[in-house]
């Protein structure tokens, strides 16, 4: 080998050193940054059982406080590349005129309030003493000074005295007199029960739309003059859920005839006897129209078949199993939630905050163009999503295929992207129809009414319990959706469900109250209660 080749050969390896060092040292740069990345990892994790355990406070709400549409705008300009010739998706900004304001909370009134004018009033009048002392002869009244200031009665418990006159036929031979006659006491709610349908009305509304457990409830009749037990009050409740429970079934039956439902579950206990049982509640709501319950001991396919047999639809849910078996017959179709998605994004912000507030800033675009189609019609929601949102989730959704491989394993920003790769399909779905919501939290915020019951009344008692809860929660969670009084519908639902038809108790249901209340049927069989009749005597109660 001549001097010239053995040279040319040592230059060949003297790059190849270098090209190897360097490398090595870009490793190994890898490598400490990698490091750190898991350092940071497990620390937020420490930090989120640390919060879990509940030693700190902080914030749960999932509201995303920076001001992201210029950083949004910067990360689609990055996904796509220069010579692409489409313009970046534009996210509606705040001032957006086709965005409504945010609701805020009204106001509140400074200086004096004037009270409502449904409450009763009682008039009391106050004399000078001079007057007092020499009589209203001596004065002549020019004018008055008119205040008001609220009071509060005892709660209005009245005693019912039904007096039922017994009458004979007047005959000149008393020997042939006429049979006693006697009217047939009242109907009423529970048959030949203590407590009227106002008195039953105002138990339930107390349980569970106020979440006051029946032991309170004692403390609170008692403290009216009352002596009421609470196996009173629990039976009572028992044997009204055997008669509410055609009009539910009847609401379930209608609900599975919706074009989509949505659907979460809870945990709850149930009593038993070494330790409390962990069981589910189960919320299914057909949107404007009804919100039921159910119970069920184990969260499994078989539970969500008992409530969702026959239904043919799309089903709005979270990503769990046990909805899986559903969507195989192609009879229900999932759509997944995008607020579940956000959930995972939040959770990343402590550990990959850059990357979280990417994908942060790409979701929240999506729920700035639904806020501005809340109240539009099907065609103009989807003639806006196909325009706003689209390019939104197409852009989401290339950022999350380019960063899965750069991301660490197993890390929460790592799992946010995932769970929204899996459930691409069913998280686009909300585009092709503009029926379908973009999250499920209307299942959710039913959800809460449950969770803040239990942790007044801490578990059930009994699966007979859990029946009776389940029925009476879905009746005044309907309430709550279509704007009815509780307490006043239970009064005349418990008036009117002893005789109704069998066939038209659907016609009962919150959804159809309002229209069935000015029927001639429905008006002359309350107005022929005389229990409602009562309680009409001292005010008027809204509907």
């Amino acid at each position: 080998m001549n001097e010239a080749a053995y040279r040319q050969l040592e230059a060949r390896a003297s790059k190849l050193e270098a090209v190897v060092d360097s490398l090595s040292a870009e490793r190994e740069q890898l490598a400490v940054e990698r490091e750190q990345y898991r350092k940071l990892y497990l620390q937020t994790l420490e930090r989120c059982a640390t919060l879990e355990r509940g030693i700190v406070a902080g914030r749960q709400a999932e509201r995303h406080a920076v001001d992201d549409s210029q950083l949004a705008l910067q990360v689609l300009g990055m996904l796509l590349s220069p010579d692409e010739q489409a313009p970046a998706p534009e996210l509606p900004e705040e001032t957006d005129p086709e965005v409504p304001e945010r609701e805020r909370a009204p106001r509140r009134p400074t200086g004096r309030r004037k009270l409502p004018e449904h409450l009763p009033r009682v008039d009391i009048e106050v004399l000078p003493p001079e007057v007092q002392q020499e009589g209203l002869a001596a004065f002549k009244r020019i004018g008055e000074e008119v205040s008001e200031v609220i009071e509060r009665r005892p709660e209005s418990l009245v005693v019912v005295r039904l007096v039922r006159p017994k009458f004979v036929r007047i005959a000149e031979d008393i020997a042939d007199a006429s049979p006693v006659k006697i009217a047939e006491p009242p109907e009423r709610p529970i048959e030949r029960g203590l407590a009227g349908p106002g008195m039953l009305a105002d138990t339930i509304v107390r349980r569970w739309q106020d979440h006051t457990p029946l032991h309170r409830q004692e403390s609170i009749y008692a403290r009216d003059g009352l002596e009421l037990s609470r196996s009173t009050i629990c039976g009572w409740h028992e044997q009204l859920a055997d008669l509410v429970e055609p009009l539910v079934e009847a609401m379930l039956r209608d609900a599975l005839e919706a074009p989509y439902l949505c659907t979460d579950a809870t945990g709850v206990l149930v009593r038993a006897e070494e330790q409390c049982q962990r069981a589910h509640f189960w919320v299914l709501v057909a949107p404007e129209r009804h919100v039921l319950y159910r119970f069920s001991h184990k969260h499994d396919s078989a539970a969500v078949d008992r409530f969702l047999t026959g239904y043919k639809g799309y089903l709005v849910a979270d990503a769990h199993s046990v909805y899986d078996h559903l969507y195989s017959t192609g009879d229900v179709v999932e759509v997944a939630c995008w607020a579940h998605a956000r959930r995972y994004f939040f959770k990343a912000l402590t550990s990959d905050p850059e990357r979280a507030e990417r994908g942060l800033a790409l979701i929240k675009g999506l729920f700035r163009v639904e806020r501005s189609i809340k109240t539009a019609p099907r065609k103009k929601r989807e003639e806006t999503r196909r325009e706003k949102s689209r390019p939104i989730v197409d852009a989401f959704f290339a950022w999350c295929d380019e960063q899965a491989a750069v991301v660490l394993d197993e890390t929460p920003i790592a799992r946010a992207i995932r769970y929204a790769q899996n459930q691409r399909t069913a998280l686009t779905r909300f585009l092709a129809d503009g029926r379908l919501p973009l999250d499920n939290n209307v299942s959710e915020r039913n959800l809460r009414r449950e969770v803040l019951g239990r942790k007044n009344w801490l578990f059930l008692g009994s699966d007979e319990g859990a029946r009776t809860n389940t029925l009476f929660v879905s009746l005044l969670a309907s309430c709550q959706i279509h704007g009815i009084e509780p307490w006043a519908y239970l009064r005349d639902l418990l008036c009117l469900l002893p005789s109704w038809p069998k066939s038209r108790v659907l016609e009962l249901a919150p959804a159809f109250w309002k229209q069935i209340r000015q029927h001639e049927d429905a008006q002359q069989r309350l107005a022929a209660n005389v229990f409602r009749a009562v309680t009409l005597a001292e005010h008027a109660s809204p509907v």
